[in-house]
């Protein structure tokens, strides 16, 4: 969803990267036949998953494009007519902050917003396009890292709240900004190195979201969401330009959408993968740019999958 650095002592690279994103938005799931259930909390994961590196804040905007464009059955492509929803097209944009009070305790503040346009089949047969523009959901997590001095291992624990619109007549509800419902954020992190020199390293991520709370109509399915990635932080310049490569594969579990907008039937899904990216550090600014290509697709009934997926963030540290 992103990634983060740490200084070493030499400074060679000027930053040890990490990617975590629980499908770090490389990931979308898909839809369902007559609705289109996304798996969003992929971008979400990619946004939490900056790796804490000592005291202090960074502040972040991130952007992410996905094309949910195909109708998918099973692990396999299937015939366009067997799902009455034909496109999503959704564009996120995050603003955020991480904040460690020290190397032990921190706080995330992510805020979401969406720009999404749906394409469906109506109860007459007529193809109609509907376009919704609203803030998300907000989440909101703490951050433990008191575990190791060097912070490379920790515990997140938050909340997702109901703040985005889940009331747009002309959306599904599993297609809505808003979920409407009040979600439990548990993830764990941990990185480490592959070489003694520590120019290459590795990083895992997890995170499952669980409902707590939801609307009568409508119970948007539970997520489990994980990552590993490697990276090569040999490229660098004087101290002030560090160039870093990162390549992560992503799993992602969605449980079946429940109430009586859910669409059991069609909603849920396993997804694999894989995410190349490139992570620039001048100093105090980080810019992140990674692609997202689905290696395997198992959906329940008929969904709408994006098979690639795109993802640009900027970091400042203070």
């Amino acid at each position: 969803m992103l990634f983060s650095t740490i200084q070493t002592s030499r400074r060679r690279a000027g930053l040890v990267v990490m990617t975590a994103a629980l499908l770090s938005t490389t990931l979308f799931a898909p839809s369902a036949a007559q609705a289109c259930a996304c798996g969003c909390g992929i971008f979400d994961v990619g946004t939490g998953a900056m790796f804490p590196d000592g005291a202090g804040g960074t502040v972040f905007v991130e952007a992410d494009w996905v094309d949910q464009n195909r109708n998918w059955s099973g692990t396999t492509a299937a015939a366009a007519d067997q799902n009455a929803d034909k496109r999503v097209q959704s564009q996120f944009y995050t603003a955020g902050l991480q904040y460690l009070f020290n190397r032990t305790w921190g706080l995330q503040v992510d805020v979401p917003y969406w720009r999404r346009q749906f394409t469906t089949q109506d109860d007459d047969g007529n193809i109609a396009t509907f376009d919704h523009t609203a803030v998300g959901d907000l989440r909101i997590r703490g951050v433990y890292t008191g575990f190791s001095s060097d912070l490379s291992s920790g515990l997140t624990f938050g909340l997702k709240l109901p703040t985005g619109d889940a009331s747009y007549a002309h959306f599904d509800a599993d297609t809505e900004i808003g979920s409407g419902s009040t979600d439990l954020l548990l993830g764990a992190f941990h990185r480490g190195r592959l070489t003694a020199e520590g120019k290459v390293g590795y990083f895992v991520r997890g995170q499952w979201q669980e409902p707590l709370q939801s609307k009568a109509n409508y119970r948007p399915g539970n997520e489990l969401i994980g990552v590993v990635g490697v990276y090569y932080q040999g490229w660098a310049h004087a101290d002030t330009l560090a160039i870093t490569p990162i390549l992560q594969m992503t799993a992602a579990y969605r449980g079946h959408d429940g109430g009586p907008d859910g669409h059991p039937e069609d909603s849920g899904y396993t997804r694999l993968l894989v995410s190349p990216g490139i992570e620039i550090h001048m100093s105090k600014i980080r810019i992140y740019a990674e692609a997202g290509f689905a290696l395997h697709d198992n959906v329940s009934g008929n969904q709408l999958v994006s098979r690639r997926n795109y993802k640009l963030s900027m970091f400042y540290s203070f």
